[in-house]
């Protein structure tokens, strides 16, 4: 994960500033909502104004006759006022409330979009539930608070600050040393505001690992069930949310503290003011439309300083949840594209690969190489093995070739290795360039929850279905799928779940084919299939490497040794090492790690 940049520190509101580029497309809109937010707070502050003429021109007119005809013209005033704040303020609500979902919708966009690009090296170190609960929680919480809290406290702050100056205008002497006396309410919210946001973060956190166990246990709940572990799983998920739980409720008592100390604070204050306000109407120095306008304007500004508490809480609450979003934003792939990518040549035949003397250490396993001084060179066209036990850095090798990590690079060597495809460093081409020359087949089938056409051409979205059953005949996956209920329409289930595990490989066999690549990468593609299917998905993937054509290079990490006895190489890694290389035949005659491999298999 990012360090939080110092504009983002902790504990403080300025946190949200990491919102302005989502705001900025909307100036327009924002400038809109602003002059509707304006003249609903002028419409309410316009009322203490009708009400005192209400009182002093009507209610207390000598004659009957224009006392009628006066409050006949108050009333209509007062109407008028409250047509204007009805209006104005559902042009308001409308207006912000669309921002709200508009930035949310926008935000979870980019976070999901920047996720996306992220090497696996960042989920090496994050929880997949704990992106989503920023997905999600967080963006909820900034939701609510630029489509409504946001708004209430700019028209509260604008109707607040009206109040004060007209209570200032017309009290003078009493509220300025009422206005002197806020201050020392706003110094010590500051202070409860600060260790609110820090709560309200760390409730977020606590949220975040629930949400992280819900997603890693509801994705192998066989597995938990064939364990009996249900009760065990539900405890720790229900200790991860009482976790949960005390955060929110450390949060919340130190907000309602919060909200308690300025309610109180300013109602003591400004009720003082107001008793002083009725001791000016006794001494004659005030008329009654005054003290009854002063009645409506302090009620405005105890109103606005009580929301505007409330909204302080919610701005603090959700500075954390900007906070932790701005993290992900601000989390930088180390696999990133060159600056000026180079063309990628290419012709009729396979690509050629070069693994130049090639080091790596996972970023998680600093201490534990990975592969060391890895050298291979596969000609275009091609079929290459690797075998070798687990661990030996087979995988390893697909994922560096598909740049999903950067190799190695110290500055003290003299030379650095290097992974070249047709003589180009992968480093120099472009990321989306490269992979798009790349099919691979990995071990564990994944499946979309889609329909059975759509995973299939996940692989080029805009194939046709003609070319979407003829990859599924290659891979020997059209019968079984014509057999499904709705054909290649049926929904195959999260993950496949519909589907036996041949099926699924078989699915993502075909899903390769479409694509077309003029390198595959089969990542033991038949491990999951019964002898019969693997026979048949065997002869459907030895036509899909056309190695007697060349226009397609393969690389192959074979489990079982008796499906790769045809390939055209053979390459037997050990502790990230190639230590022999040559054919099938020829590595049983050396007598080598390959001869001991194959004699415990062959003689099982």
């Amino acid at each position: 994960m990012a360090t939080p940049s110092p504009l983002h520190a902790r504990g403080a509101p300025r946190s949200l500033s990491g919102l302005l580029p989502f705001l900025r497309p909307y100036r327009a809109r924002i400038g809109l909502s602003l002059v509707f937010l304006v003249l609903a707070a002028v419409a309410t502050l316009a009322f203490p104004l009708a009400l005192r003429n209400l009182i002093d021109g009507g209610l207390l007119a000598s004659d009957h006759g224009n006392q009628t005809m006066a409050l006949r013209g108050h009333f209509q005033a007062l109407f008028a006022v409250a047509i204007a704040l009805g209006i104005f303020s559902a042009a308001r609500f409308y207006m912000v409330s669309w921002l709200g979902e508009r930035v949310t919708a926008d935000l979870r966009n980019a976070v999901y979009s920047h996720v996306l690009e992220q090497s696996p090296q960042f989920f090496e170190t994050t929880q997949t539930g704990e992106v989503l609960s920023r997905l999600t929680t967080d963006t909820t919480l900034v939701q609510t608070v630029v489509g409504s809290s946001l708004s209430m406290g700019l028209r509260n702050a604008v109707m607040g600050a009206g109040a004060l100056v007209m209570l200032v205008w017309t009290n003078p002497y009493v509220m300025s040393v009422v206005l002197l006396l806020l201050v020392l309410v706003v110094l010590p919210s500051m202070w409860i505001g600060r260790r609110v946001r820090r709560l309200s973060r760390d409730s977020q956190d606590r949220v975040a690992d629930s949400s992280a166990i819900a997603a890693e246990v509801l994705n192998a709940v066989p597995v938990v069930q064939s364990y009996t572990a249900e009760a065990r799983e539900s405890l720790r998920f229900a200790d991860a949310t009482e976790n949960a739980f005390q955060a929110a409720v450390r949060r919340t008592r130190a907000r309602a503290f919060l909200v308690a100390f300025i309610i109180i604070a300013n109602a003591g204050l400004l009720l003082w003011g107001l008793y002083r306000g009725t001791q000016a109407v006794l001494d004659g120095h005030m008329t009654a439309g005054h003290l009854g306008q002063t009645v409506v304007y302090v009620i405005l500004l105890a109103g606005a300083v009580a929301v505007l508490g409330e909204v302080y809480g919610d701005l603090l609450r959700a500075a954390g949840a900007t906070e932790r979003l701005m993290e992900l934003i601000a989390s930088q792939s180390p696999v990133t594209e060159p600056v000026l990518p180079r063309p990628l040549p290419t012709g009729v035949r396979g690509l050629s690969v070069d693994f130049e003397a090639v080091n790596f250490h996972y970023p998680s396993r600093p201490d534990q190489p990975a592969l060391q001084a890895f050298t291979l060179h596969l000609e275009p066209g091609e079929t290459v093995a690797l075998v070798g036990a687990s661990g030996a850095g087979k995988t390893t090798v697909f994922q560096l070739l598909q740049r999903f990590y950067d190799i190695d690079q110290h500055p003290d060597e003299a030379s650095h290795g290097r992974i070249a495809v047709n003589g180009v460093d992968i480093r120099q081409l472009g990321l989306q360039q490269l992979r798009a020359h790349i099919g691979t087949v990995p071990q564990d089938a994944v499946i979309f929850s889609a329909s059975a056409f759509d995973n299939i051409r996940y692989g080029r979205p805009d194939a046709s279905t003609d070319e979407v059953i003829a990859a599924a005949r290659a891979a020997f996956a059209h019968d079984f799928i014509e057999a499904l209920p709705e054909g290649y329409s049926t929904f195959l289930g999260e993950r496949g779940v519909r589907l036996s595990g041949g099926q699924r490989q078989r699915i993502s066999i075909a899903r390769a084919l479409l694509k077309n690549p003029p390198l595959l990468l089969l990542d033991e593609a038949t491990s999951a299939l019964d002898a019969e299917s693997e026979r048949m998905v065997q002869a459907a993937l030895d036509s899909a490497m056309q190695r007697h054509t060349g226009q397609r290079t393969t690389l192959v990490i074979a489990h079982r040794l008796a499906t790769v006895q045809n390939a055209d190489r053979i390459a037997v890694l050990e502790n990230g090492r190639i230590v022999e290389q040559g054919t099938h035949a020829a590595l049983l005659t050396q007598g080598g790690v390959y001869a001991r491999l194959a004699a415990m298999q062959f003689t099982a």
